[in-house]
């Protein structure tokens, strides 16, 4: 059963409208939306302020960011600017005819033509830039890419356009995974369990089957005899992303369900049977004004949806789940809130995140491109 929720802006804090799912986490309507996409079309081609990770070889390398990734230079950095371009493309494929989706498309087709990507390549492809914004910029830039595949004709341009671009990020992967040791465990952009999730999804709907293999393979090398995760360790301070939890996010991809279970039972165990939500709590940012601590508000976001893909990803009748999903609505409830554009310092970003909570991003892809995972020993 789905039941009404209202809307109300009282002292910046951003209460949801629209309807909540059975999981207890809105669902999108126009006006939220509208909101999201608002948050994208001001950034993406908003060029200061800029923060670059850019090696100089030579004085010929100084440049403004515009010049340097002429197709992503807008909200504040290179990966942002990325998730927000695929925002754009999520939301007006869901909802075509809304005011929003026009000027989405403009600001899509100002991005995305063929010579701004053939300088994204040019760029990417330069000496010093191996580990350019590997591996989480990468995995939103193939994101985008599956968000234009899963798109069809209205994409089909810009789909073309990006493809030498996606080639180059997936090539970058392919080259890395297999020569790193040990997973990256941390809660911001190095982590590697994250961006494994999002490149997974990727390589299934682009139907990369050598890439499949190779994340499916590095998952379990890395994570499967993984035991007792210090969830009460986290989160550290600067952290958008659960070590623990994304971890597990990126398992339901790799395994079926009851060896999902199984492994969960061993590197989770003090999940509630109860279907007490209480068991992981949402954080508080205490300044919206200083981006690194604002990360905590991304913090709430993603681990609103990791939670829900654990819990889908386990049999139906598998008794945690409730407890799963009640700190899944918690976590949505107050990471939500906190998506009102304020302050630039989250409004160039957490836009990205809400639009991949509430329109189950990592849940719709999944059942639509997944084959059978692969079971657990």
């Amino acid at each position: 059963m789905k039941r009404p929720v209202q809307i109300a802006l009282l002292g910046g804090l951003l209460l949801m409208k629209g309807t909540y799912g059975d999981d207890g986490v809105p669902r999108l309507d126009e006006d939220t939306a509208g909101r999201f996409a608002a948050l994208a079309l001001g950034c993406v081609h908003r060029e200061y302020p800029n923060k670059i990770a850019h090696v100089l070889d030579s004085d010929i390398d100084v440049a403004p960011p515009r010049e340097l990734t002429p197709a992503f230079y807008g909200c504040f950095d290179w990966h942002s600017s990325v998730h927000g371009h695929w925002l754009l493309a999520r939301l007006s494929r869901l909802q075509p005819d809304a005011d929003f989706a026009a000027p989405a498309r403009a600001a899509l087709a100002r991005s995305l033509t063929s010579a701004n990507i053939g300088a994204e390549v040019a760029y990417l492809n330069a000496s010093g830039r191996a580990s350019f914004e590997r591996p989480y910029g990468l995995a939103w830039l193939l994101q985008l890419a599956a968000e234009l595949h899963e798109w069809g004709e209205p994409a089909a341009a810009w789909s073309s356009n990006l493809a030498p671009l996606e080639a180059a990020a997936a090539a970058r992967i392919a080259q890395w995974l297999p020569k790193l040791s040990y997973p990256i465990r941390i809660g911001e952009h190095a982590q590697t369990a994250f961006a494994m999730g999002l490149i997974l999804d990727w390589a299934r709907t682009a139907g990369d089957t050598s890439m499949v293999a190779l994340l499916v393979s590095r998952s379990r090398d890395y994570y499967l005899g993984d035991r007792d995760c210090p969830l009460a360790y986290e989160p550290s301070g600067q952290d958008f992303l659960s070590p623990c939890l994304a971890e597990a996010d990126l398992m339901r991809r790799v395994l079926d369900a009851q060896g999902f279970a199984d492994w969960l039972a061993a590197f989770m165990p003090g999940i509630p049977r109860d279907g007490d939500g209480g068991w992981i709590r949402p954080e508080r940012v205490t300044d919206p004004t200083d981006g690194k601590l604002a990360h905590l508000d991304g913090l709430n976001l993603s681990r609103a949806w990791m939670l829900q893909g654990i819990a889908y990803g386990l049999p139906t009748g598998d008794p945690r789940r409730a407890a799963i999903l009640a700190s899944a609505a918690s976590h949505a409830r107050a990471g939500l809130a906190s998506v009102t554009g304020e302050h630039y310092e989250g409004g160039h970003w957490l836009g990205s995140f809400a639009t991949y909570l509430v329109t189950r991003r990592g849940l719709d892809q999944m059942a639509a491109t997944s084959p059978p995972a692969e079971p657990s020993p």
